[in-house]
């Protein structure tokens, strides 16, 4: 399982830099690069003469391209070489399934002409949906990547806390990126030359409603990092050995993310406060999904301490 397990790694971290660049193409406002085409660019399989916005756009589906190769690379190996576990085939068809669905996403933003600085009433609902599809599939090879490396499958512990405390903090996580892509959405269709303008446009009666929803995900980013924060130091303390160091990596992330966030709206929100953002944000979001299935994937008592 070790060569396995190392390509599965190296695919999740692939997928994190593809997305990466999702967020610098949408910053950058390429998304119309190649037009209202897919799979060709502006009719071409491969644009001549491009300009900037093109190459960078292009440069992204031949990214996401290799990337649906070799997930289907890793599932093809996990359901032939891992006969037996079948959680593993799950999560590794999962993956799979959510890169077929992310991909399928990318092609409605183009044909819908959901990008660059173009608005339309559905627009909000793709931002969510991928944000939702992107956070499913990265969640599901780490998974697959951890099932790998580990050699054995889960057994779920009954342990009502846990579960609950898992359930909630996972929904907040989904919500706080849902109030994340639409502030970042927000900020590129509707500028604002200052922090107070921006302001001012957030609390003003007749501002758009993204405008409105906006001021959202900064305090819900402190509030519900507080939580996880906290959930994380419960977990650390109750299952120690198999939580190891992730409650201080997880507690660490977050108060970096925060002051980030902070910092990110302070200074504007450049391209690449973005990029390290989001960075942070798949970041907390993985070593949450690992912390939790490690804590599911123990005989070990919880702690009375």
């Amino acid at each position: 399982m070790r060569p396995m397990a190392k390509f599965a790694w190296g695919v999740l971290i692939y997928n994190v830099i593809v997305v990466v660049w999702g967020v610098f193409l949408r910053a950058s406002k390429s998304g119309d690069g190649c037009g209202r085409y897919w799979l060709t660019c502006h009719g071409e399989v491969i644009p001549s003469a491009p300009e900037l916005k093109t190459v960078i756009e292009f440069s992204h589906r031949v990214m996401s391209g290799i990337d649906f190769f070799i997930v289907l690379g890793l599932f093809v190996a996990v359901y032939f070489f891992a006969k037996g576990h079948r959680q593993l085939r799950v999560f590794a068809g999962l993956s799979f399934f959510f890169i077929v669905t992310e991909a399928l996403i990318g092609a409605g933003l183009v044909l819908t002409g959901n990008v660059a600085a173009a608005y339309t009433e559905s627009r909000p609902f793709w931002a969510i949906g991928h944000l939702v599809n992107t956070f499913l599939l990265l969640g599901f090879l780490a998974l697959t990547a951890l099932l790998l490396t580990k050699g054995e499958e889960f057994r779920l512990r009954f342990d009502r806390k846990l579960l609950l405390l898992a359930g909630i903090g996972t929904a907040a996580i989904v919500f706080i990126g849902i109030t994340g892509a639409i502030a970042s959405l927000t900020n590129m269709l509707f500028p604002s030359s200052s922090l107070v303008e921006g302001i001012t446009k957030d609390f003003a009666a007749d501002s758009h409603i993204l405008l409105r929803l906006r001021i959202l995900h900064p305090f819900g980013s402190v509030l519900i990092g507080v939580f996880l924060a906290f959930v994380a130091g419960w977990i650390g303390s109750t299952y120690k050995k198999r939580a190891g160091r992730m409650p201080g990596l997880l507690a660490l992330l977050i108060l970096i993310q925060v002051i980030f966030g902070g910092m990110t709206i302070l200074t504007g929100a450049p391209i690449v406060m973005q990029l390290i953002h989001l960075l942070l944000a798949d970041a907390i979001w993985i070593v949450w999904v690992l912390l939790i299935a490690k804590c599911l994937m123990t005989d070990e008592e919880p702690s009375s301490v």
